[in-house]
């Protein structure tokens, strides 16, 4: 679910979720040139995408709204309910680094209005997310075992999260990085950084991986985890063909950052409004396919769409059955309507006990 909006991005108007089909096959780097090994990976993954497709096409069906959703309009927002008491259902943990995380993580977008829907449902997000409800929201995390945050270092989150340390609350941090890391790990002293994945997408275009790779060293010799975000399944190829010293991967499920030729390419020659967030049932599969193609960790987001998919049942299970035991998922929260950390946790705690 990461990946706040850049400048040169700010949408206006809802995006799509387009049942259409892409090739499989090859996906193209921006050189034209792919070596044998990046090529079996990419076409191992198809395969194992075409298998995962139906499942994530049977994702869209009704379930849990996203912008939608009862209670959103009309009325001005209500203060939040006190948290139930927690179950006794905790999300089952993976190791990462030196300590054990849960694999469900605390999302950051919805905190601070990136919702990657409509300028609307932004709005009712910043204007729900005082920082008092930040600090329930994590706490309430906290009660489910949920001891993970994809946290970002910039606005009001330092503060936000000072105050919920200051109450007792705890998380280990996996930062989507847009500033200095050497910064952001004296500031908090987080578990892992990652390359947000919208930056890492513009260098992929652009040629320039080289700048993503300084920035996963300077990672790493500030003493975190060094990581690499992207919404591109060909990216993740790239740097396990390349060998790049990494912890970890996280990827977006759908890939959101086409180019408006690509979209043409993908779409039929049809460019629908809103390009940065058009999202298509074929895209998880690949994301997923790739992310079970290396032994690194890996953080799946957006499982949802960004709040577009409405079987959630189904798009958990989708995902958790999709990649790899030591893999998590970001997910983003936001239960102005509901308790959606209980119901996620719950969701999540029961889907894994079967696997």
């Amino acid at each position: 679910m990461p990946g706040p909006y850049s400048a040169e991005h700010s949408p206006n108007a809802p995006g799509l979720i387009l049942g259409l089909s892409e090739s499989q096959g090859r996906i193209e780097r921006p050189d034209n040139r792919m070596s044998n090994t990046r090529r079996s990976l990419l076409q191992s993954a198809a395969a194992l995408a075409a298998g995962l497709s139906g499942a994530a096409a049977s994702a869209q069906t009704p379930g849990r709204g996203g912008a939608g959703g009862a209670g959103l309009a009309g009325a001005p927002p209500q203060p939040a309910a006190s948290p139930k008491p927690a179950s006794e259902v905790h999300i089952p943990k993976v190791r990462f680094g030196g300590v054990e995380i849960s694999r469900l993580v605390c999302g950051v977008n919805p905190f601070y209005g990136y919702c990657h829907f409509n300028d609307t449902l932004s709005g009712i997000m910043r204007e729900y997310y005082t920082p008092e409800r930040v600090c329930e929201v994590l706490h309430q995390c906290n009660r489910f075992g949920i001891d993970a945050f994809n946290y970002l270092h910039q606005g009001r989150g330092p503060a936000d999260l000072e105050r919920f340390q200051a109450e007792g609350g705890k998380m280990h941090l996996i930062v989507q990085c847009l500033t200095d890391p050497a910064e952001v790990c004296k500031a908090v002293k987080p578990l892992a950084i990652y390359q947000q994945g919208e930056v890492t997408d513009r260098a992929f275009r652009a040629g320039q991986m080289d700048t993503i790779r300084d920035f996963c060293k300077r990672v790493r010799d500030a003493g975190a985890l060094a990581g690499v975000g992207t919404h591109k399944p060909e990216v993740i190829a790239l740097v396990e063909d390349q060998g790049w010293d990494v912890d970890f991967y996280a990827g977006c499920v759908y890939n959101r950052t086409r180019t408006q030729e690509e979209w043409r390419k993908a779409l039929n020659g049809e460019l629908p409004e809103m390009p940065g967030e058009i999202y298509i049932q074929s895209d998880p599969p690949k994301m997923y396919a790739v992310m079970r193609q290396t032994r690194k960790p890996c953080f799946a987001f957006k499982i949802l769409a960004a709040g577009r998919v409405t079987n959630v049942e189904q798009a958990f299970k989708t995902a958790f059955a999709s990649i790899k035991p030591g893999d998590g998922v970001f997910i983003g929260l936001f239960p102005r309507v509901k308790d959606e950390v209980r119901d996620d946790a719950e969701r999540a705690a029961r889907i894994l006990a079967r696997s």
